[in-house]
């Protein structure tokens, strides 16, 4: 038998195959996603994901001190209002004197070199749940005013830039608004601060973890009149180039695993960085066959962000990140 090519050859030495493994990942990809909420001395297991924590502002210091610790670069911040303070156009985001902000001013003052990422949306803060201000409900769907929500959404990312925040994150897919929360920026002295775009946010099943932590399930209706349809994809690149050219600085993808064929299509059309969101439900799955011993924990978590990786996201939002940091540090990842 001749055979002229044998790719094993690379593959058979261990040495051999990581030298010429193509994609890598490192704890500088990784920003943790976290929940905080008003109240003191809280620590509170959210039951759908099991090992991630509602904090108040009070004890996520010491949470943000493990995670530097580690060297995880960044967080993204999701905040929990009391019920009494939402209301139908979700005002309690822009407080000054909110869970975010009095998060954002705490961390800067402590961990001053942290990336702090403020995740900008109304979902969490107004009363029924959705991302703006309604327009119109009917039993088939729910419309949002796009303009008015973009301006309580400009509002917000410049209240948190103001706080601390190094980086604004706008996550609820209102047409135009990475635009409005550039102007807003710059028109006060903080053209320095950059947007992370929620780009090509998709209408996905893959929240309702998320949804509970936060306390941010609609009381009625979808979202699917302005998050993306999951059967769309030329959509999805349409959608980054406009907030591109809005002046977004780095776009996301949300959910990652279900959507790898949009982070590689959007990595073939932008040399901006590429952000993608191991969601909530990516991850409670992946934790709820682990735990059944269907899955090995290790393997299926390195297996999963090697392939958003390799699909070609450049950062990467996963409720892992302290697992994986930890695992990098050993040289076991």
């Amino acid at each position: 038998m001749d055979i002229q090519f044998r790719p094993r050859r690379l593959r058979e030495h261990p040495v051999l195959r990581r030298m010429v493994q193509e994609t890598r990942l490192s704890v500088d990809q990784l920003i943790y996603p976290m929940f905080v909420c008003e109240g003191e001395g809280i620590r509170e297991e959210i039951l759908s994901m099991p090992g991630q924590f509602r904090f108040s502002v009070d004890t996520l210091l010491d949470e943000l001190q493990q995670v530097r610790e580690l060297s995880i670069p960044a967080v993204m911040l999701f905040g929990i209002p009391d019920d009494s303070q939402k209301d139908s156009s979700g005002s309690a985001a822009y407080d000054k004197n909110g869970v975010i902000c009095r998060s954002l001013e705490m961390a800067k003052k402590h961990i001053p070199d942290l990336l702090l990422i403020a995740d900008v949306c109304l979902c969490e803060y107004t009363n029924h749940g959705h991302c703006g201000l309604i327009q119109a409900n009917t039993e088939d769907q729910v419309m949002i005013q796009n303009d008015k929500t973009v301006e309580a959404l400009a509002r917000t990312a410049l209240v948190y830039a103001q706080a601390g925040a190094d980086v604004v994150a706008p996550s609820d897919m209102m047409d135009g608004r990475v635009n409005y929360i550039r102007k807003a920026l710059d028109e006060e002295n903080l053209e320095h601060i950059p947007i992370l775009s929620y780009a090509a946010k998709y209408a996905s099943a893959f929240y309702g973890p998320f949804r509970e932590a936060a306390s941010s399930k609609p009381d009625f209706g979808d979202r699917h009149s302005h998050q993306m349809d999951p059967a769309n994809s030329r959509e999805a690149i349409k959608e980054v180039s406009l907030d591109i050219d809005e002046g977004a600085d780095i776009i996301m993808i949300k959910p990652a695993m279900p959507y790898l064929d949009i982070i590689f299509q959007a990595r073939q059309t932008t040399h901006l960085p590429i952000a993608a969101y191991q969601v909530s439900g990516e991850y409670s799955a992946l934790c709820a066959a682990c735990s059944q011993d269907w899955l090995k924990r290790e393997a299926v978590v390195k297996e999963s962000l090697l392939s958003i990786r390799r699909a070609g996201a450049d950062l990467i939002l996963t409720y892992f990140a302290k697992e994986v940091a930890e695992k990098i540090a050993r040289g076991d990842f």
